[in-house]
């Protein structure tokens, strides 16, 4: 569904990328791991146009390397963004509500599914989003882009910062959003929930990949873990 080869990206001179290579399955849950820095959230944002890709990214077959993020998203590819993009001024409610691409067009999920899902969202349905814990604008980010219907959603550090509840309820919602066909490209340093979800891991080291393999191969793998994961 999703294959990049050779993705390289730039700040300003600052050779970030360096040739990564991922690819990703239909309905596979794929975890990009390593430490702050290597490169995570830029391969996120490579793909998804927030910066400027050189190499090759192909979603269900055509290269979308250069599109602009809105037709990105369109084509089906969510994205959930580190830094919780809301609306604070409009309501639990109208927040999840912009993340429909099109009315006409019923999809996986429902508003009804969301607010079912976490009671939080439900008691603030009507709220403006702007007064709601960090945890809650993190379930109501994800949950907005999931109403966009994606065949795959990828989310950059979902669990940051949050409470060992709301750490446990993410994890939740990504097993759901696995189980009900959804691929996942997850950037996540918490390795519980990368492993406990994951088909398949990468972990990045110096803008490159320096490992891929299942969970019980990582877990078997005390070299990397040592050199590219551990404190």
């Amino acid at each position: 569904m999703l294959e990049v080869r050779d993705l390289h990206a730039y700040y300003g001179k600052s050779h970030i990328l360096q040739g990564v290579d991922i690819k990703i399955d239909a309905g596979e849950v794929v975890s990009l791991l390593g430490r702050n820095g290597v490169g995570r959230s830029t391969t996120v944002k490579a793909i998804m146009g927030e910066v400027p890709p050189q190499g090759t990214i192909l979603f269900k077959g055509s290269n979308i390397a250069g599109l602009p993020s809105y037709k990105i998203a369109h084509l089906g590819l969510g994205y959930v963004p580190e830094h919780r993009d809301i609306f604070p001024g409009l309501t639990v409610r109208q927040n999840l509500m912009l993340g429909i691409k099109d009315p006409r067009k019923p999809g996986k999920w429902r508003l009804e599914d969301m607010l079912q899902m976490f009671p939080n969202l439900a008691a603030r349905a009507d709220t403006a989003a702007g007064v709601m814990s960090g945890g809650e604008k993190q379930m109501l980010t994800i949950c907005r882009t999931l109403m966009g219907d994606p065949e795959l959603v990828m989310i950059d550090e979902p669990t940051e910062g949050l409470a060992p509840l709301i750490v446990h309820q993410v994890g939740d919602l990504l097993a759901e959003i696995a189980r009900r066909g959804v691929a996942i490209l997850l950037v996540e340093q918490k390795l519980s929930i990368a492993m406990r979800i994951s088909h398949r891991l990468y972990v990045m080291g110096h803008g490159r990949i320096v490992f891929e393999g299942t969970p019980a191969d990582l877990r078997d793998n005390d070299a990397i873990r040592k050199e590219w994961l551990e404190v």
